[in-house]
Formats: structure tokens, sequence, C-alpha cells
């Protein structure tokens, strides 16, 4: 059986949504959040900030949502945005090799300010629907999250493609790494992946999220 707790949420975790300006973080919040897309969604300044339940295997976390803005003149933000996060979605834009090749100092930097050496990490690349003008392959993109060990999803927030995915991939495998996320669990049970094995890697059906 699964263990909830008050109000039937059994933790709240810290997700962070991190990359450079104009990928689509805010869109991706928001169609995950209020199933919603704005083409012309205004750029973000300083930090935006969303709650939502989401349930997993049975068990229901609250998710909540830091999304900051991928210009350098708020990085002055960054020691607060990413202490205690359990997990991070990465973001580039597969029509921008440039938002691509700087996911390397994203993830720098999410190495130098986490303050969970276990945060788990997804990387989304955005904007599929535009495959006419693609930049980065999705052979590009699975090889650098091997390469990270990031889990891996292409999405499109326009179409919806890939965005539920994502978040429910990289709750559950936050669930699923011990010490990450309990704060006083002893004598309690939760329920993982109905019971099978945490390493065992995990799809959705139509758009492969890849845990690597």
């Amino acid at each position: 059986m699964s263990f909830k707790l008050e109000d039937d949420v059994l933790t709240t975790l810290k997700i962070l949504i991190i990359g450079e300006s104009g990928v689509g973080k805010s869109s991706l919040l928001l169609r995950f959040i209020e199933d919603t897309f704005d083409p012309d969604q205004a750029t973000t300044i300083g930090v935006d900030f969303k709650t939502t339940k989401l349930t997993i295997d049975g068990n229901t976390v609250k998710l909540a949502i830091w999304d900051t803005a991928g210009q350098e003149r708020f990085r002055t933000l960054t020691p607060s945005y990413y202490r205690d996060a359990q997990g991070a979605i990465l973001v580039y834009d597969v029509t921008d090799k440039q938002t691509f090749n700087k996911l390397e100092t994203w993830l720098n930097e999410l190495d130098t300010y986490s303050t969970k050496s276990n945060i788990v990490k997804m990387l989304v690349g955005n904007k599929i629907d535009k495959s006419n003008n693609r930049e980065v392959s999705r052979d590009e993109g699975m090889k650098f999250a091997k390469r990270h060990a990031t889990l891996f999803i292409e999405s499109s927030v326009k179409t919806r493609d890939g965005v539920q995915c994502a978040f429910e991939e990289l709750v559950q495998k936050i669930i699923q790494t011990p010490g990450l996320w309990e704060t006083n669990t002893s004598n309690k049970t939760i329920t993982v992946n109905g019971g099978e094995s945490a390493t065992e890697t995990q799809s959705c059906v139509g758009w492969q999220c890849s845990v690597v």
C-alpha cells in the first residue's frame, strides 16, 4: 500500500527549469500547469514560481516549480534558486544549436550551486514541431544526455508532445532515488514503480524518456 502524508501528499519537491532565454522554459511550465500555450509568451523577468500536484505510481507529491530568466543579468539570483532542489529540467531549442551548446555551462552552474549531489536532471529538446528548422538531432541530444547521466526527452510545447512525460519521468526518478527527498519516513512505506526495480528504464507511450 502507499503511505500518504497530511492532505494526501507524500512530500513537496522543488523542481528547477533552466536554460537559455527563448527556448520555451516558461511555455513548458504553463503547458504543464495550465495546459495553455501563448506563442507570444513574454520573457521571464527574474524568477517565476508555480505549484501543482502530481500522482506517480499511487504517490501524490506537491511540486514547487521554479522558472528563471536565462539572461546573464539575473545570475545574482542563482544561489537561492538552486538551493535544496531535487530535480532540474534543462531546456534547449532543437532549432537553435547555440542553446544546445550552452548546456555545458548550465550543467556546470547546476553542479556548482546545487545543495543535493544526487539531484535528478532531465534534458528537454523543445520545439520539435519546427522540424524543418532543426539544428540539433535527436541522436545528439541522446548522446549528450547519456554522457552527463541525465534523463532525456524531446518536446513541443505547442502540440503538447512530451510535456507531461518530462515532468512525470523526472518526479518518478526523484521518488526512486534514496535519500533525495525523504524527511521523516521511518516506519513508513511508499509504492515505487508498482514494486518493480527502481533502476528499470521507464518510457511514456510514444515518447522515449530514457533513464541513463
